[in-house]
């Protein structure tokens, strides 16, 4: 990968005459690119697929990367891979699609299936705090809630089926739930009832009976993360992104989606498109008879 830099780097002093200054900024940004992608054990680009640059351009936002910044990497990727694709380097431009010049507020944060089972088996169910922390991890998944509606749910907000949740505006949602997600519930609940806690309604609670914090699930889960050798940087958030894409990927219509998650608008839910873009191209180039 270095070697494609070096050539892209003679190439814009050369034939586009840029100057010193523009072209370290270039040189720069795509050293962090690849020093990411060899991290991911990614060692050339065409193995690079537009969800590897949806997760990169999402570290360096998590990062606090400025604006600026932002829109300076999203421009030396796109003018980068384009020049390997006419160099013969790339089948696909995987860059191609990433023209929003807002699209880092718009990126979600993905990991793969595999990573999540990795996340969530982190968790020990055989202590309350371990059962409690897988439960959470579960119901992030299994129902694309946001942290805070977590820490809002009551017991009796959840049944064998659907987990009824308060959302943004007080507006309340039904939310299909998966045997996993139920099975952990059960772990914990068995927990609960063993241990004197304070009477409470909430759904997760301390050992004292305290309410479980944003705070708290957000660390949580970034030391899940470490664990599990993830070397995206993950959130509660991560897994409700999580939840919507892989329900694109598979199929799901983008409406249900939307009442899922309980946006108030279609658009909220249209970023997930962008991940998804890449299992279309794949599906096109697959089966399609002239691709």
């Amino acid at each position: 990968m270095h070697e494609w830099l070096k050539d892209f780097l003679i190439f814009i002093a050369s034939e586009k005459g840029l100057s010193i200054n523009t072209a370290k900024a270039y040189e720069r940004d795509l050293l962090k690119l690849i020093s990411f992608l060899e991290k991911q054990e990614i060692h050339s680009f065409r193995e690079v697929t537009e969800q590897t640059l949806f997760n990169y351009l999402a570290w360096l936002k998590q990062g606090n990367a400025a604006s600026s910044s932002m829109a300076r990497a999203l421009f030396a990727i796109k003018v980068f891979f384009r020049f390997i694709k006419r160099e013969g380097g790339l089948m696909i431009n995987c860059a191609a699609a990433l023209s929003s010049p807002k699209l880092w507020q718009l990126i979600p944060d993905v990991i793969a299936p595999h990573e999540i089972e990795k996340l969530i088996m982190q968790k020990d169910v055989t202590s309350f705090e371990g059962a409690r922390d897988r439960a959470i991890l579960e119901v992030l998944y299994s129902c694309g809630l946001r942290v805070s509606e977590v820490c809002l749910l009551n017991i009796q907000d959840v049944d064998d089926q659907f987990v009824r949740v308060l959302g943004k505006g007080n507006k309340e949602r039904l939310v299909p739930i998966g045997q996993k997600a139920l099975d952990a519930l059960s772990i914990y609940d068995a927990f609960r009832d063993t241990i004197k806690i304070p009477k409470q309604t909430r759904l997760f609670v301390t050992k004292k009976g305290k309410d479980i914090t944003r705070f708290y699930i957000w660390k949580m889960i970034k030391e899940a993360g470490e664990q599990a050798g993830i070397v995206k940087n993950i959130s509660p958030h991560t897994l409700r992104h999580c939840f919507a894409t892989h329900l694109l990927d598979n199929g799901a219509d983008l409406r249900v989606i939307q009442e899922l998650l309980g946006h108030s608008s279609i658009n909220s839910t249209d970023r997930y498109t962008h991940v998804s873009r890449t299992h279309l191209q794949h599906a096109f180039s697959q089966f399609h008879p002239r691709p």
